[in-house]
């Protein structure tokens, strides 16, 4: 009977416990990240490996570190490309097939406008810098970057905060994390379920000007698992015209235009957070009749939860594809 019972109190001994949540919050790319992770990894661990993934991204994707390689491929002091620039161009690629709304060569234009403003009243010479706007400027050999003029230069910032997501869910994965939500900057990926075996619960901000505290003010509750969630809005960095018209800082490639759209923010759900990013920015570079038009001819399971702008004086109108909206 004692050897039993002994035996009994090995067994359950063998069977521990499911590893604790952990709960990690910090900075990196300029914004603020957090994680949520069943884990038997450490909160020393994960944020150790978050820096190494931040100065692996800096170093690599950043258009704010001189010495970047990115920025060092816009000043044409190389043209070898990483792992991750030539991802980070794959994905944009994809997105541009599906309009050219999407365009990573916006950085002429970019920088032309400056978005530091709120106000402004005369446009850059936009005809002088759409000659170096468009995918037809450069192609990837190899790891090579090949332009077609040395004043073409690339802008990852609507794809790499994504992606960068991606980075830190895989590592997880292979950590062995099965639930799990990571966030940086408003871009989120998740697995699995939460700490009460729920899905993952995100809150999309209610889009009135200059709402700059996000999470406290949310227009819809978005549930996933196994998913990837982006948003990109005009409600935090715009501006108004001569007419009155908001105009988002989000760039038309194909105009050069800043663009008035009465989509005030969009949200992106894929299986991947930098396709997710990138289309949330398509989107916010369309008109509203486009974005809707678009959203609608997607496949691969993405969905799409748009905000729009009041129509005289009235509430806040949606458009949703999505299956999950609370």
């Amino acid at each position: 009977m004692i050897r039993i019972l002994v035996l009994l109190a090995l067994l359950f001994a063998g069977c521990s416990t499911a590893p604790r949540y952990r709960t990690v919050d910090g900075s990196m790319l300029g914004t603020t990240y957090h994680i949520v992770a069943q884990t038997e990894l450490s909160q020393e661990e994960i944020f150790a490996k978050m820096e190494a993934i931040n100065r692996e991204a800096d170093a690599s994707m950043s258009i704010f570190n001189p010495s970047s390689l990115l920025s060092r491929i816009n000043r044409n002091e190389t043209d070898s490309v990483d792992c991750h620039i030539a991802r980070n161009i794959g994905i944009a690629a994809k997105v541009n097939g599906i309009s050219p709304r999407y365009d990573i060569t916006v950085k002429p234009l970019v920088d032309a406008y400056g978005f530091a403003a709120k106000q402004r009243e005369q446009s850059p010479n936009i005809d002088s810098l759409l000659q170096f706007v468009g995918f037809s400027k450069f192609y990837l050999e190899g790891n090579r970057i090949v332009k077609s003029d040395a004043r073409v230069q690339l802008d990852l910032n609507s794809v790499a905060k994504g992606y960068t997501v991606d980075l830190v869910a895989e590592w997880l994965e292979q950590s062995g994390c099965e639930n799990y939500i990571v966030e940086i900057g408003g871009e989120i990926r998740s697995k699995g379920v939460n700490r009460q075996g729920e899905a993952w619960r995100v809150g999309v901000d209610t889009p009135f000007d200059d709402n700059n505290s996000p999470g406290k003010y949310q227009q819809r509750i978005i549930r996933i698992s196994d998913r990837a969630l982006a948003t990109s809005g005009n409600y935090r960095r715009f501006y108004y015209n001569n007419l009155g018209e908001r105009v988002s800082h989000t760039i038309n490639p194909e105009t050069g235009e800043s663009n008035t759209t009465k989509l005030l923010s969009a949200t992106v759900v894929a299986q991947s957070c930098a396709v997710a990013d990138a289309l949330a920015t398509m989107f916010m570079a369309s008109d509203e009749k486009d974005a809707i038009t678009l959203a609608k001819g997607l496949r691969d399971s993405i969905e799409v939860y748009f905000v729009l702008a009041p129509i005289e004086g009235g509430s806040y109108r949606d458009f949703s594809t999505l299956i999950e909206v609370r």
